[in-house]
């Protein structure tokens, strides 16, 4: 049997209409030139869109920090440094909304927060947000090794303060974005910090770096500091005033040491103090730089600048005679000594640290225009131009305003405050032969030429006064340095609580060393002391003397006297004055 064709057999012709397939050949063709347009704009004017989108997904932009200016102490030594940390950074548009909640754990622990705040912060909006900064690298390896898609390590510095609590108050510290809150570090701020840089990276799902694409701007490092504090100084400085502090049961102290030479600030300490490293139990009276900060009715320690006043304009000489009596009445409350002295030279005014004296020398030979005017001219009242923050100036009313009653006690260290920095620097004209000298916490070791203020001769007179504030009859005994001459006046001033004087006190020493030519100023303040005695010549006099001779040995300075201490802490006034060894008064050539 012969076979059938199919296009002969009428049943099986399948005939179909030509638009039909017209059609399907158009809708073939359209497709087809949809995708050549569509591969057009993804090649050619959508490019930018998506590639921006491969960015976006594979490329992020990281800081390259600064590394911050080190703080050095006058001798080199880092008293502040930075040290490698890490910032742990969630790139919340990657991390998976499913995690694991054992790795949402692990990762709250490492980074000492709740897993709730964690995960608050992993659904925020925000494409990048820190989850913590300054991390340890041991703990970065740790966050490393958990793998979390989104979540990416940054390296960053901290901040790192090897003298501790000793330098607290100096140096002060940084936050978490590594500027300067307190201190040097804020004082400085502007060349310490530097400047970060930026730099284009290529990071897998991870979010780890797997290519550098390029450096964006290169970090400028910050300059470093080189301060005028000896950290030798600054420590055996702050030693001392914690051990008076904690001995004598006391809330507060401080001690200032200056360089006469060069008017360097070689120690500013504080106690309470804090450890910089570790701010987590910080207050504010730890914070205070009661130095600068603090300002207080100066007491006696005024004492030496009014008689000097008096010296100067020649109405009175060291061994002019005056009768004290017991009491001298200026306004309704009559002034009155400790102890009462029928006659004193100025010599003995200054040191039995008679009030009256004084204030009768104020009264009767000196206008309160004068006193206004020299005790403005030593700095009181005017805030310290030394670049450090939160320094205070202190007041000194204008004297049209002041009252008989007023004067007379302005003349003693009453209603007039100022800071011990004030005090101490005040005194460097006593050093420097009638010079104020200028000071400086920026290592400067050249001599400075200061401001005339008084002469030569009143300024040896009163060291000379001052000297024996410091012997036997003195009230500053226990201020004696073995092995050199030291001068100085004790402070005991009521502290003024609101608008009255409460039964509390401070305490105060300020003097200089060596005598026969003065290299340093030492002011010391310890506030409240309630283990006992209270005056200063118990209290902070012990803690200049150890200042000092501490001080002059770390500088070189050699002996001026054969003395050795007679203030033993152990021994009665009358013991150590029967002790007492004759002051060789050899001179040393500056």
């Amino acid at each position: 049997m012969r076979p059938v064709g199919f296009s002969t057999t009428p049943n099986l012709v399948l005939r179909l209409p030509m638009w039909r397939s017209r059609l399907m050949l158009f809708m073939l063709f359209f497709v087809f030139m949809l995708l050549l347009i569509r591969a057009f704009w993804i090649q050619g004017p959508g490019n930018a869109f998506y590639e921006a989108k491969g960015v976006r997904g594979t490329q992020r932009e990281l800081e390259l920090p600064a590394s911050r200016g080190k703080i050095l102490d006058r001798n080199g030594q880092v008293i502040a440094t930075s040290l490698e940390a890490k910032s742990v950074i969630a790139y919340n548009d990657t991390v998976p909304d499913d995690l694991a909640a054992d790795k949402v754990q692990k990762l709250a622990s490492l980074l000492q927060i709740s897993e709730s705040d964690l995960r608050k912060k992993l659904k925020e909006e925000r494409k990048q947000i820190f989850l913590k900064r300054q991390v340890d690298p041991e703990v970065a390896q740790q966050i490393k090794q958990l793998e979390i898609p989104g979540i990416g390590l940054n390296n960053e510095y901290r901040r790192f303060y090897p003298e501790g609590e000793a330098m607290a108050h100096v140096v002060g510290f940084t936050n978490v974005e590594d500027r300067g809150q307190e201190g040097m570090e804020l004082s400085r701020e502007k060349d310490l910090a530097g400047h970060p840089g930026a730099r284009r990276v290529v990071v897998d799902r991870l979010g780890r770096v797997v290519e550098d694409v390029a450096i964006l701007q290169l970090p400028q490092n910050g300059k470093d500091l080189q301060l005028s504090i000896d950290s030798k100084i600054q420590f055996l400085a702050y030693n001392a005033v914690k051990n008076a502090v904690e001995q004598h049961r006391a809330s507060a102290g401080g001690a200032v040491v200056l360089d006469t030479h060069t008017g360097e600030i070689l120690a500013l300490a504080n106690y309470p103090s804090y450890n910089p490293n570790d701010r987590k139990k910080l207050t504010g009276e730890q914070l205070r730089n009661r130095v600068l900060t603090d300002t207080f009715e100066p007491g006696s320690t005024m004492k030496p600048l009014t008689v000097a006043i008096a010296l100067e304009k020649g109405v009175i000489a060291p061994n002019t005679n005056m009768a004290i009596g017991a009491k001298y009445l200026v306004g309704p409350k009559p002034i009155t000594d400790t102890h009462p002295y029928g006659s004193l030279t100025v010599s003995q005014i200054i040191q039995k640290s008679s009030n009256i004296g004084t204030a009768k020398i104020a009264m009767n030979n000196l206008s309160a225009e004068e006193m206004w005017n020299f005790y403005t001219s030593v700095g009181l009242g005017q805030a310290p131009k030394i670049g450090f923050p939160g320094a205070v100036a202190g007041t000194v009313h204008p004297y049209k305003k002041w009252m008989p009653t007023d004067q007379a006690r302005i003349a003693f260290g009453y209603g007039i405050s100022g800071s011990l920095f004030q005090v101490a620097r005040a005194y460097t004209i006593f050093a420097r032969d009638g010079e104020l000298v200028p000071l400086t916490i920026e290592r400067s070791p050249e001599f400075k030429p200061g401001t005339h203020i008084i002469s030569a001769k009143t300024a040896i007179e009163m060291r000379n006064m001052m000297e024996s504030v410091t012997e036997p009859g003195g009230t500053a005994i226990k201020a004696q340095a073995e092995g050199y001459r030291v001068g100085g006046k004790t402070g005991t001033a009521h502290k003024l609580v609101g608008k009255s004087y409460a039964n509390k006190y401070r305490a105060y020493f300020a003097g200089l060393a060596p005598i026969s030519a003065p290299r340093i100023v030492v002011a010391v303040m310890i506030d409240e002391p309630t283990g006992g005695s209270h005056y200063g010549g118990d209290v902070a006099a012990p803690v200049f003397s150890t200042i000092v001779s501490e001080t002059l040995r770390t500088l070189n300075v050699l002996p001026d006297s054969n003395v050795k201490q007679m203030a033993l802490q152990d021994k009665n006034p009358a013991e150590i004055q029967s002790a007492a060894v004759k002051t060789n008064t050899t001179v040393l050539k500056r």
